[in-house]
């Protein structure tokens, strides 16, 4: 089959090329898209080349014309990220200015990255579905994966959005426990960015509350969350989650501190020098710096059960809500695991939530509403509303002066604010 990657000329490209190498004998064709042709050539010749070191006999091509690109393909990958890191290191920087948190998906920082990136997915998708193969699915790892994936079904396209967040925590229970990974199945829920691991099951037998008994430190330091709260819920949450727990906190630890955009930024560069080296043929250490760990092997996985090459094997999705939990409309995207098939992902059942994760849930659900309302019709009205209802800002003061801060960071990229 043939598959196009949007944004292809990432420089977290190579993991991903690297996980069809390893993993994709399916893969007849990976083809690499992104208007950034400097990038993307020296990107697309090392991804060649990885494919070549593997003896991979799929043809690995590039090129900046989407069109071109996506035509036939049988899936496309969208990795976008609209504006780049400088985008990204804006967005964690202006929200300090009002004492909220600084994050690329959370808060204020999220919700320009929605504005700006959403009308951008829903044009590549029209084109997408007017070239590619009918039929096609669209994976979405842009972020913010749930808004982005909510805008991608509203418009009817055959999508499901990915996160590597979940794997990361199979990856890492399996390890405690000394099992497969493929053993444990996770029972995962939330909304993107704001879940929780809630049971480990390992031939049916819930193993997570001996593993927060057993490696209660290691795990609260790896989610930098305080271990009282992962006693107290019985769950492990995101790391993610430590935005909300230790809001405050990290507003103090990153005011004049270096950003994770700027670090990323100095990590793509060195990247970028060593995709030059035409003897580079594996993908260098220094690319697990760069985020995103397990993302390869959650993407082929997915990918090989959608096209029935792994039936029903388990992956932690974003999807329409339809009813899995009661108290979020049935339209609602959520993130939870499912097992894949020809048929798309079909959700595992999800045993009631309490209180406290429900209502977060609702709310920040409340939030992504109103975020994707404005950045499908633009107007800092609807800004102001979104930054009003976020769990994390929620006051007038801030959401106004955020609102007028967001827009002008984000002139160049919003239409409506020009």
């Amino acid at each position: 089959m043939k598959i196009a990657v949007v944004g292809g000329g990432s420089t977290y490209t190579p993991e991903l090329v690297d996980g069809f190498a390893r993993l994709g004998s399916m893969v007849s064709e990976l083809v690499l898209i992104d208007p950034a042709a400097d990038r993307l050539d020296i990107v697309g010749a090392f991804a060649a080349r990885i494919f070549a070191n593997y003896g991979h006999p799929g043809k690995v091509t590039w090129t900046t014309d989407l069109d071109a690109g996506v035509t036939d393909a049988d899936a496309v990958v969208i990795q976008l990220r609209v504006g780049g890191q400088r985008a990204r290191i804006t967005d964690e920087t202006f929200p300090l200015d009002c004492g909220c948190v600084g994050q690329e998906t959370t808060g204020a920082g999220g919700l320009a990255k929605a504005l700006r990136t959403v009308p951008v997915i829903l044009d590549v998708a029209e084109r997408i579905r007017r070239r590619a193969k009918p039929g096609a699915w669209i994976v979405d790892f842009t972020n913010p994966v749930g808004i982005v994936t909510r805008a991608l079904l509203d418009a009817g396209h055959k999508a499901v959005g990915l996160c590597n967040v979940a794997i990361g925590f199979q990856r890492r229970f399996a390890g405690y426990l000394g099992v497969d990974p493929s053993a444990v199945v996770l029972d995962h829920v939330g909304l993107n960015h704001l879940t929780w691991e809630r049971a480990a099951y390992v031939d049916g037998v819930d193993r997570l509350p001996a593993l927060i008994d057993g490696h209660l430190s290691e795990i609260s330091g790896e989610v930098d969350i305080a271990p009282e709260i992962v006693t107290m819920l019985g769950a492990v949450p995101s790391y993610y989650l430590s935005y909300f727990y230790a809001h405050d906190r990290h507003v103090r630890e990153s005011i004049g501190a270096q950003t994770r955009g700027q670090r990323v930024a100095e990590i793509e560069a060195t990247l970028l020098e060593m995709y030059r080296d035409v003897t580079l043929v594996e993908k260098p250490k220094l690319l697990g710096e760069r985020g995103g760990a397990y993302y390869s092997e959650a993407a082929v996985g997915l990918l090989a059960s959608l096209f029935g090459l792994d039936d029903d094997a388990v992956h932690s999705v974003n999807v329409r809500n339809d009813g899995l939990l009661p108290f979020l409309p049935a339209e609602a995207v959520i993130e939870v695991s499912a097992r894949a098939g020809l048929d798309g992902p079909a959700p595992l059942p999800v045993t009631p939530l309490p209180p406290d994760l429900a209502g977060l849930i609702t709310h920040t659900w409340g939030y992504e509403e109103l975020a994707l309302d404005a950045a499908l019709k633009g107007g800092r009205d609807r800004v102001y509303r979104a930054l009003l209802a976020h769990p994390l800002i929620g006051q007038h003061e801030y959401a106004d002066a955020l609102a007028d801060k967001l827009i002008a960071a984000g002139r160049a990229h919003l239409a409506w604010a020009r």
